[in-house]
C-alpha cells in the first residue's frame, strides 16, 4: 500500500508508519493504538489517518460534519461509547466509527454493530478485560553468547537489520569461523559455502535464518511470551467468560507459559541449574587437620611431606578433589579437570592449577549457554505454532471490548436501529430520548418529531427546542455511523451533510453578520440532501431584520430540496415574510404550576405555540378576571379595571 495514498498521511507520516509491524493490516483493521506508536503521531493523529484509510477503502469525500456544532454532537455520542469501553484499546478503536454519506460504510458497520449488540456484557467479561492490553513487541534483548556468521558483505547489513539482537561478524574461511567460534557458544554461519566445514565448537550452517527464528534467535520469541504472558492469559480468561472460541489451544499456551521464566529463560531443568550452580563462585574448605598439626609442632615442611606425611597428604589431596567435585556438583566429565586442579608435587601450602580451573569454569559455562540455547529453542518451537495465534486471541479479546461498548450503549439507552433509506434530510422519530440531558436517563420524557422540508419550531423558553434540535443531531449522527439510536423507532434519508448552528451569543457586529450571511450564502447552495438546524438564527441582529433573512435562507432551501428546523421566536414574521409556504410546530406549554412551566415537550405539527409571556399574560388575566367577581366598590385587590388590562394585553398575542 502507498501509504500516501491514505487521506492526510503525508511523505513523514508515510516514512514513520512504514517503520512499524504491519502497519497496512492495522490500517485495514482501523487499529488506533499499534498506528500511534509511529515516531511523531498522537493518538488524535492515528484516529485520523484510520479513518482516512477507511474513507479511502470505501470512496468516502468525508465533510459529513459540516459544522462545528455538528462536530461537537458527534464527539459528544463518541465519549458515550468511549465511557463503555474497559481497555485503552476500545476507547482508540471507536474513534475509526465516524457519520459518513457514503452507503457501503454505512452499511458496513451496520451489520457489524447487528452482531455487536447480541454480546451479552457480564461483570465476569469486564473483570478479565481489565487486564488486557496490545501486545507489545520485546526491545532491548540482546545475546552474547551466539554470533551470525557470513563472508557477504551484502549479506551482512541485512542479517545484521533482521537481527539486532545478535553480533553478525565477517568471516572469509573456515579458519576465521573457527577462530570465532572460539569466543561464542554457538556460532550460526549464514552461507552456504561453510555447508560441511569440519571446525571445533558448535558451528552450525543455517543460510534461511529468517525463517528459523525459533532456532536462530529463539530469544526474541520467548521474550514475546514473557513480556505479554499477563496479556495472554487475560485473554485467554476472556474468551472463556465470553464464551468464545479461542485462535489456539488455551492448555497448550498455559503450559509453555508456565515453562517459562519472566526474564525469557527456561525454567524446570535440572541440568541447566547445576551448571548455572557450578558456575558461581564457592569457596571450597579443604580439611588437612593432622598434617597442619604436625607443622605446628615445627617438623620441618620438606622432610614431613617426603616421609611421615606422605599418604597423609595424598589422603588430603583426594578428599579435596572430592569435595571441590561435589561442591560444584561436577559430572564424570568435568570431574577430570579437579585431577588436575590438584596436581603435581606436594608442597606447602597447597597450591592448585589456575589453568584447568579455568577451563573448568570456561567449559561449564559453555555447556550452560548450550543447554540454554537448546532448551530455548525447544520451547521456542512450541511456541512458533502460537505466535500468530497469541496476537489474534488478544486481538479479539480488544475487539470484544469494542462490541461490548456499543452493546452497553444499546442497552443502557433502549436503543433501536433505525430506518435509512432514500435520499434526503426527512426524519421521523418515535420515543426518543436524549442522554445528553444533564438529567438520569430514565427520567427524560419521550420525544415524537417528524420533519420534511424546511421548518420552523416555535415554543416557549426553556420548552426543550434546543435539546429537541440536539436529540434529532444525535440520532441522525449515530444512524449515519452505522449504529442503533436512542428511540422507540426512528427513520430517515440519508443526509448528504449535517449543517447544525448553535444559538448566537448576542448580537454580531457589522463584520461578524457579514461572515454568517456569507456562510449561510454558501449553505443554501447545492443543499439537496442536507439536513440543516438553526438555533435562535435571529439574536444575529435586530428582530425585524431577522425574520426577513430567515425567510430567505428558508425559501433558498426549500428551493433546493433541504430538509432544515429554524428554532425561532419569530415564526409569526417569517411565516408572514417567506414567498413559500414554511411549516411552523410548536412545543406546547400547556400551562404554569407553581410558577413552573408544563410542557409538552413533542413538537405539535402545524401548530404556533404560545410563548411563555403570553402564558404569563393569560394566567395574570385569569387571576385578575377571578378577583374582579368578588370585587367590592372600595378599589381594592379586586379592581375590575386589572381583567381589563391584561385582557387587552392577551389579545395582541
Amino acid at each position: 500500500m502507498e501509504f500516501t495514498s491514505v487521506p492526510g498521511v503525508g511523505e513523514k507520516t508515510a516514512e514513520a508508519l512504514a517503520e512499524l509491524d504491519d502497519a497496512e493490516g492495522a490500517l485495514r483493521r482501523g487499529d488506533v493504538a499499534t498506528l500511534a506508536r509511529a515516531d511523531g503521531l498522537t493518538e488524535g493523529r492515528a484516529a485520523a489517518i484510520a479513518r482516512g484509510a477507511i474513507r479511502r477503502r470505501h470512496d468516502d469525500p468525508g465533510g459529513w460534519l459540516a459544522t462545528d456544532r455538528a462536530r461537537e454532537v458527534y464527539e459528544d455520542a463518541l465519549s458515550l461509547l468511549q465511557e463503555r469501553a474497559v481497555t485503552d484499546y476500545g476507547e482508540k478503536r471507536l474513534r475509526t466509527l465516524y457519520p459518513s454519506a457514503t452507503r457501503s460504510r454505512v452499511e458496513e458497520v451496520r451489520e457489524w454493530a447487528a452482531g455487536a449488540v447480541e454480546r451479552e456484557p457480564t461483570p465476569a467479561v469486564f473483570d478479565a478485560l481489565a487486564g488486557v492490553e496490545q501486545a507489545s513487541e520485546p526491545r532491548g534483548v540482546r545475546v552474547r553468547e551466539r554470533a551470525l556468521a557470513t563472508a557477504d558483505a551484502e549479506r551482512y547489513a541485512a542479517v545484521k537489520d533482521a537481527f539486532p539482537e545478535l553480533s553478525v561478524e565477517v568471516v572469509e574461511d573456515a579458519r576465521d569461523l573457527a577462530e570465532l567460534a572460539r569466543s561464542y557458544a554457538t556460532v550460526v554461519a549464514v552461507d552456504e559455502e561453510f555447508a560441511g566445514v569440519d571446525v571445533d565448537g558448535d558451528v552450525r550452517v543455517i543460510t534461511d535464518p529468517e525463517r528459523r527464528l525459533e532456532t536462530v534467535v529463539p530469544e526474541r520469541l520467548l521474550a514475546y511470551f514473557a513480556e505479554n504472558r499477563a496479556e495472554l492469559l487475560a485473554a485467554l480468561s476472556v474468551h472463556e467468560a465470553a464464551d468464545l472460541e479461542p485462535a489456539c489451544d488455551p492448555a497448550a499456551l498455559r503450559d509453555a507459559l508456565s515453562r517459562l521464566d519472566d526474564d525469557g529463560t527456561v525454567r524446570g531443568d535440572d541440568e541447566l541449574r547445576r551448571l548455572a550452580d557450578a558456575i558461581r563462585e564457592r569457596n571450597v574448605t579443604i580439611e588437612g587437620t593432622d598434617f597442619l598439626s604436625l607443622v605446628e609442632q615445627g617438623a620441618r615442611v620438606d622432610s614431613l611431606l617426603s616421609r611421615e606425611l606422605a599418604d597423609e597428604y595424598d589422603e588430603a589431596i583426594r578428599r579435596a578433589r572430592d569435595r571441590l567435585a561435589d561442591t560444584l556438583g561436577l559430572a564424570d566429565g568435568e570431574a577430570e579437570f579437579a585431577e588436575r586442579v590438584f596436581a603435581g608435587e606436594p608442597s606447602f601450602p597447597v597450591e592448585h592449577n589456575e589453568e584447568p580451573l579455568n577451563r573448568l569454569r570456561t567449559e561449564l559455562k559453555t555447556a550452560r549457554d548450550r543447554r540454554a540455547a537448546s532448551l530455548k529453542s525447544a520451547l521456542a518451537e512450541d511456541l512458533a505454532a502460537l505466535r500468530e495465534p497469541a496476537d489474534e486471541l488478544i486481538a479479539d479479546a480488544l475487539e470484544l471490548d469494542v462490541e461490548l461498548a456499543v452493546a452497553r450503549f444499546a442497552r443502557e439507552f433502549d436503543c433501536v436501529v433505525p430506518e435509512l433509506d432514500g435520499e434526503g434530510g426527512g426524519f421521523a422519530v418515535e420515543g426518543g430520548r436524549s442522554p445528553l440531558l444533564d438529567v438520569p436517563f430514565a427520567g427524560v420524557e419521550p420525544v415524537d418529531y417528524a420533519v420534511d422540508g424546511v421548518t420552523l419550531l416555535s415554543g416557549v423558553n426553556s420548552g426543550g427546542k434546543t435539546s429537541t434540535l440536539d436529540l434529532v443531531a444525535l440520532i441522525v449522527t449515530l444512524a449515519h455511523m452505522g449504529l442503533p439510536v436512542p428511540a422507540d423507532a426512528a427513520r430517515m434519508g440519508r443526509v448528504s451533510e449535517l449543517h447544525y448552528y448553535a444559538k448566537s451569543q448576542g448580537t454580531l457586529d457589522a463584520g461578524a453578520f457579514e461572515s454568517t450571511l456569507r456562510e449561510f450564502g454558501d449553505l443554501v447552495t447545492g443543499a439537496a440532501g442536507r439536513l440543516v438546524l438553526v438555533d435562535e438564527l435571529e439574536s444575529i441582529t435586530e428582530p425585524g431584520a431577522s425574520a426577513k433573512i430567515i425567510a430567505g435562507i428558508l425559501e433558498a432551501l426549500d428551493e433546493q430540496g433541504a430538509t432544515a428546523v429554524f428554532v425561532s421566536h419569530l415564526a409569526r414574521q417569517i411565516r408572514e415574510a417567506a414567498a413559500v409556504d414554511v411549516a411552523v410546530d410548536g412545543i406546547e406549554a400547556v400551562g404554569l404550576e407553581d410558577g413552573e412551566l408544563v410542557v409538552n415537550r413533542s413538537p405539535r405539527t402545524d401548530h404556533l405555540a404560545r410563548s411563555t409571556p403570553e402564558l404569563i399574560v393569560e394566567k395574570l388575566a385569569r387571576e385578575a378576571d377571578g378577583a374582579a367577581d368578588g370585587a367590592t366598590t372600595d378599589g381594592g385587590d379586586g379592581d375590575p379595571t386589572d381583567a381589563g388590562f391584561y385582557e387587552g394585553l392577551l389579545e395582541k398575542f
